[in-house]
């Protein structure tokens, strides 16, 4: 059985499981739920943290040096327990070191740190990768949260997803969960999409460049969430179509491209990790008063 550790201030609380070091719930003081609750008729994740790399891999297979290794979606990551390293009242520390499952499948030795922490009404999600090995290491890293559509008292009103930097980044699709080359224009109009079910009859829409550090998430004219990235430089938003979430996406790393590479080095927007290197990658979400 997986442990759950929860954190808390006057303002939130959080509620993070052992497996996967993936949050369960965010709720406000009021009893507001902001977190998709996992209902496995539409989807059983809640905000998965997806290591060692993002999206899928040509038929479910990854090369490492030249050795072939099976990897699933999004790594492995979300399947593993982690070790509560720390907790406090508002912080709370998970990690995940290599092990001979983990080097059957990925042959090189890390230590994933994944830290949930609150101020005020902001929760920080930040994980830390560190080389323990040799050799370089290479990587993909990103965040998975799905927050619920419509938001606490947003129901009725228009969604829409608005971009700090007011840019129309180049939208990319998914054949077989990987990145097709083809660049399509942007949904985004000054910065600005109103969110639609039909978006996502095609999957997810990728933006690999361009989306920028921050974007907002709100009913309009009606409650908002304020997110911020640092080391995130990849955007994806997905929902299973008609389902009552929306998932906001930041990588580091994205699906292997339609007719490219299996090799895990050649990832689009992969890491690198020298030996003893370490590299941190956060998202912040500000919820409403």
């Amino acid at each position: 059985m997986s442990d759950v550790t929860r954190i808390s201030n006057p303002h939130l609380t959080v509620d993070i499981s052992s497996l996967g070091s993936e949050m369960q719930a965010l709720t406000a003081a009021d009893g507001r739920s902001f977190l998709w609750n996992g209902d496995a008729a539409f989807w059983n994740g809640r905000s998965p943290v997806l290591f060692p790399m993002v999206g899928k891999a040509p038929e479910n297979r990854i090369s490492v040096e030249g050795k072939t290794c099976e990897m699933g979606q999004h790594g492995f990551a979300r399947r593993s327990e982690f070790t509560l390293a720390s907790s406090s009242g508002t912080t709370c520390r998970y990690e995940l070191a290599a092990s001979d499952a983990t080097r059957a499948v990925y042959p090189f030795e890390f230590l994933l740190a994944v830290e949930h922490s609150l101020d005020g009404r902001t929760l920080t999600v930040a994980a830390e990768v560190e080389n323990r090995d040799q050799r370089p290491m290479p990587f993909g890293l990103g965040f998975h949260p799905a927050f619920v559509w419509p938001i606490p008292g947003g129901t009725g009103k228009a969604h829409t997803i608005t971009l700090d930097n007011g840019a129309e980044p180049a939208l990319t699709r998914l054949e077989g969960g990987l990145v097709k080359p083809e660049k399509l224009p942007s949904p985004f109009t000054a910065g600005s999409l109103t969110l639609d079910h039909a978006m996502f009859e095609a999957d997810a829409m990728i933006f690999p460049e361009g989306a920028g550090e921050g974007l907002t998430y709100a009913a309009e004219g009606g409650p908002a969430l304020k997110f911020s990235f640092d080391n995130l430089p990849n955007l994806a938003l997905w929902q299973k179509p008609g389902a009552p979430f929306i998932c906001i996406e930041p990588w580091h790393g994205t699906a292997a491209e339609l007719g490219g590479s299996d090799d895990i080095a050649k990832r689009p927007y992969g890491v690198v990790l020298q030996p003893g290197e370490k590299a941190r990658f956060a998202f912040t979400v500000e919820l409403p008063a």
